[in-house]
């Protein structure tokens, strides 16, 4: 029998946000580093709160807003607001931060507004060194650079930059249309490969 393609939201779930999680992902190492880190870091946060006393809302909790921005540096993703986006249906992303389902996650603005205190008391700096140091005592960081050609990447994404290897450009057109003729590694190849040979 077919089953029915419905779906039944619950209204109580006993499942938390952790057990989502595979225990082999590499953010719960990531985020015990980080939250190492937070603790060496309770002393400034609380200075800093202290001279920022003025009363009203509650702001975000700084460690929050440091597990964010790590995210956000290790997903590269580019723009606060894309971050809060993410973080609204990626239960791995909230998880990390330590927001539970429940929670509203952070107006981009109130975000920037939150993580611009952070950066004007070093926080920021000090939270990315203090990672940074525990990556490496586990030796998890690598002195290997790495780094992408992006004109590999051009030509491994552009079609209409094969040429045939025996010069006979007859099917070189410009427009990239290779509907009925048949293209291998042995007949053609980059163009891009082509020039950087030359040279």
């Amino acid at each position: 029998m077919r089953g029915a393609d419905t779906f039944t939201g619950s209204l109580f779930t006993m499942r938390r946000l952790e057990d989502f999680v595979p225990q082999s992902h590499p953010l719960r190492s990531i985020r015990t580093m980080a939250n190492q880190a937070l603790v060496k870091m309770d002393r400034l946060f609380a200075q800093m709160y202290e001279a920022d006393i003025k009363g009203g809302r509650p702001s975000i909790a700084p460690e929050k807003l440091l597990r964010a921005m790590l995210l956000q540096v290790l997903y590269s993703i580019r723009s606060e607001r894309q971050l809060m986006e993410q973080t609204q249906y990626n239960l791995l992303f909230r998880w990390f931060i330590g927001l539970s389902m429940d929670d509203s996650v952070w107006v981009p603005t109130v975000f920037t507004k939150n993580r611009e205190r952070l950066i004007k008391h070093d926080a920021v700096i000090q939270f990315f060194n203090e990672v940074l140091a525990i990556a490496q005592k586990k030796n998890w960081l690598s002195g290997e650079h790495f780094s992408v050609d992006g004109t590999l990447i051009q030509a491994w994404a552009g079609h209409k930059s094969f040429v045939r290897k025996d010069g006979d450009d007859q099917d070189d057109d410009a427009g990239g249309s290779f509907k009925g003729r048949k293209r291998s590694n042995e007949t053609h190849e980059s163009r891009f490969r082509l020039r950087r040979e030359r040279q």
